[in-house]
């Protein structure tokens, strides 16, 4: 048994660690893409996890599918191809240390996957099957994405999704909305930003996950509020996890490692979402943003991930 199945962007980061003497970023290459952020968070702390994805037939697409089979994700769905390269995104800083994304995926080699190239059996040995919308920016990715949800759901799988959202994939902001609006109406446990709530709705952290319970039928919403930590509501039960303090050397992949480390802790609880007590909520949420908060300190997104004895330490220091 499989505890994720997701499906999505695998990748490189290439992220600034400086410039050089001319002005221009200096870039360190890491494995990226949200799904496997959240599968190695999973793996991380003791989940079975498995991908269903597309990289090319190139040196970084061989190193992505080593790596992961080195964190115990399951591989067997990962395709090559010759048609596109292994997709690279570039994080770049501007004066303030804020992110800016550019991607080389004109196509990259994780737009070109087609549903005829799944492994199926991959989301019928999972109890949850999770995807984001970067598969959902273009074709054929997009319809995969969509009958791979829907396989999901007829077959009866808890559903996570998280929106993700990165403008420069878009080429409309309106279809941008109108794709992770769809994401929401079809998952289960569903992890978005404050950032994704105001330019969805305008709305605060709180009423965007009311929102989302009651307008399109999720049992569980996390909203990561960066530093500041995260919100979470079930409907019966709602809270706050306040993030601890933390020197931020590269926030790559903090969102993604919340939610596959909060998630750990509730696949280890074997409960329904909307069952979930208050104490039991807050405790996956404040493992998650632990866990997140701590990633920020060091380079990369996978690489990242803390051992849980020094998730579990922090926690029990802040209480």
């Amino acid at each position: 048994m499989i505890d994720m199945c997701a499906m999505g962007e695998l990748l490189i980061d290439l992220a600034a660690t400086g410039t050089n003497e001319y002005g221009y970023p200096e870039l360190s290459a890491n494995p990226g893409g949200a799904p496997c952020n959240l599968l190695a968070a999973l793996s991380r702390y003791g989940s079975s996890t498995a991908f269903i994805g597309k990289v090319g037939r190139d040196p970084f697409g061989e190193l992505l599918t080593a790596t992961l089979q080195e964190l115990g994700i399951e591989t067997r769905g990962i395709v090559s191809t010759d048609e596109a390269f292994t997709t690279l995104a570039f994080v770049t800083f501007d004066k303030n240390g804020e992110r800016r994304f550019g991607f080389a995926r004109k196509p990259g080699a994780d737009i070109c996957l087609s549903f005829d190239e799944c492994d199926l059996s991959l989301v019928d040995e999972a109890g949850c099957f999770h995807f984001g919308t970067l598969s959902l920016t273009d074709e054929p990715i997009r319809t995969t994405t969509r009958r791979l949800v829907e396989y999901a759901r007829q077959r009866g799988k808890l559903i996570t999704f998280d929106p993700n959202l990165r403008r420069p994939l878009w080429d409309s902001m309106d279809r941008a909305a109108e794709e992770i609006k769809w994401g929401l109406s079809q998952a289960d446990v569903i992890k978005i930003s404050d950032e994704e709530v105001d330019f969805l709705w305008d709305i605060s952290p709180e009423e965007g996950a009311d929102r989302i319970i009651s307008e399109y039928g999720a049992s569980l919403v996390f909203v990561t509020m960066g530093a500041k930590g995260v919100f979470y509501s079930n409907g019966r039960n709602k809270g706050f996890v306040q993030a601890p303090k933390v020197k931020p050397l590269d926030t790559t992949g903090a969102g993604d490692i919340f939610f596959g480390s909060a998630l750990s802790r509730f696949f280890r609880l074997a409960k329904a979402p909307g069952e979930l007590v208050q104490e039991e909520l807050y405790h996956i949420a404040e493992f998650g943003v632990t866990a997140a908060s701590l990633s920020t300190e060091h380079r990369g997104g996978i690489y990242s991930i803390r051992d849980e004895t020094e998730v579990l330490s922090r926690m029990r220091e802040l209480r």
